[in-house]
Order: structure tokens, then sequence, then C-alpha cells
């Protein structure tokens, strides 16, 4: 049986967001969604120990922080670095890829145009999060 996860999903994209909630609903998952709309955001949500991920959904290109400057400063710490986090992006760009695996990203998806598509790779990404060891803090 899979865990239940704590999820921390930094996108700013309203779309997305409210794309990523239907998604867990149409699959009727029981992980707990946390959203930032940037890594200003998400950094102040890690803070909070209730709210601590199991893991992190992270788009690539946001306001104030890029998906890669966050990254950068989490796996940097100590006390987050053990967090997987799977980049969920448009882009395919082989410059960003090679760089998020440098810095030590879990996963590196590309979002899919169609819907039923985008599900299925969400449906993916949970499960084998849901079933591996999570470090718990």
């Amino acid at each position: 049986m899979e865990k239940k996860l704590k999820v921390l999903l930094i996108e700013d994209n309203l779309i997305e967001i409210m794309k990523m909630k239907r998604t867990i609903s149409l699959l009727k998952f029981d992980h707990t969604i946390h959203e930032a709309k940037n890594g200003e955001e998400a950094l102040k949500i890690l803070e909070d120990k209730s709210k601590f991920p199991d893991i992190i959904l992270l788009d690539l290109n946001m306001p104030k922080m890029s998906g890669v400057e966050f990254l950068t400063v989490i796996k940097e710490k100590d006390q987050f670095k053990h967090i997987p986090v799977i980049i969920l992006t448009t882009s395919d760009n082989q410059k960003d890829l090679l760089e998020c695996y440098r810095i030590g990203v879990s996963g590196y998806v590309l979002k899919p145009l169609k819907y039923n598509d985008y599900v299925d790779k969400i449906k993916d990404i949970l499960l084998y999060w849901s079933m591996n060891e999570l470090k718990k803090i």
C-alpha cells in the first residue's frame, strides 16, 4: 500500500496549480499538497515543520527565484538536501536538464500537452515516490 505523501508544489502558473489539484482529485490520491508560487515562498514553507514535504514538484521558470536557483539553495542545506525534488517543466533544454542533475535533482519530467498524458505522468510520479522509503524529519 502506498503512503500518503506531503507534496510541495512550486509553481507560479495558476492554471498548472489547478491542473495538479484536479489530477490528484481525479486519481483519488490522499496526498497533501502545499503550494508555493516561487522559490522564496517555498523556503518559507520549508521552515514550517508541519508542512515539511516528502517530495517537491518544482517548475523551472518562475519569478523572483528560478527553479534552478531554488534547487541549488536546498541541495546546499543539510536539513533539506534529502528531500527528493522532481522538476515538472515544459523545457526540454538539455542545458537545464544537465544542470538540474548536476545539482542533485531526483527526476526531470516534461509536462505533456495532452491532459490524459499529464494525468498518467503525475500518477506514475506519485505512485513511485509513495512506495519509496523517505526520510522523516
